[in-house]
């Protein structure tokens, strides 16, 4: 493993953000979302939080696969966006020079090894944090998708 690699690991220890990793969490998020030295497909996710219902921010990569826009969860299943957008309903924001109301729908189907592959290959701070190299076949992705949620990301034209 790179030296990049296990810094990325030590910011996130048991996949939580240790005190570096919140502050520059806190500033990819400005940085996506304004668009600031950022690829069009890293964003800010802002869903409500499912304790306190006040909006929560988080920086993450769009990951584009057969024309769709996902969302994956590089911690998996423990991560909190999980769980505040599955509190949420699915109704979310994201942000990337402009705001957009979305709607996000878990995937349980056998597109997600394909679209865990795609993730990869968008976000290099996930590498670190998901066991598969981006470059394997597809049935070694297969055997840890069930571990990472991914959600669909479709335009939310129920909200104003």
């Amino acid at each position: 493993m790179s030296i990049v690699h296990q810094f990325y690991r030590w910011m996130y220890p048991h996949g939580r953000a240790n005190r570096l990793a919140r502050v520059l969490n806190r500033v990819s998020a400005v940085q996506f979302t304004h668009g600031i030295f950022a690829p069009s497909g890293w964003v800010t996710l802002e869903v409500a939080g499912r304790r306190t219902g006040r909006p929560v921010s988080c920086p993450l990569v769009v990951a584009d696969y057969r024309d769709e826009r996902y969302l994956v969860s590089m911690f998996g299943v423990d991560a909190n966006w999980v769980a505040n957008v599955r509190a949420a309903g699915g109704h979310a924001v994201l942000h990337h020079r402009s705001r957009e109301n979305v709607f996000l729908s878990e995937v349980t189907d056998g597109t997600r090894p394909g679209i865990l592959r795609a993730y990869l290959n968008a976000a290099p701070g996930a590498r670190p944090h998901i066991p598969v190299d981006r470059q394997a076949p597809l049935p070694a992705f297969e055997r840890i998708a069930a571990r990472y949620p991914v959600f669909r990301v479709t335009t939310d034209r129920t909200l104003p």
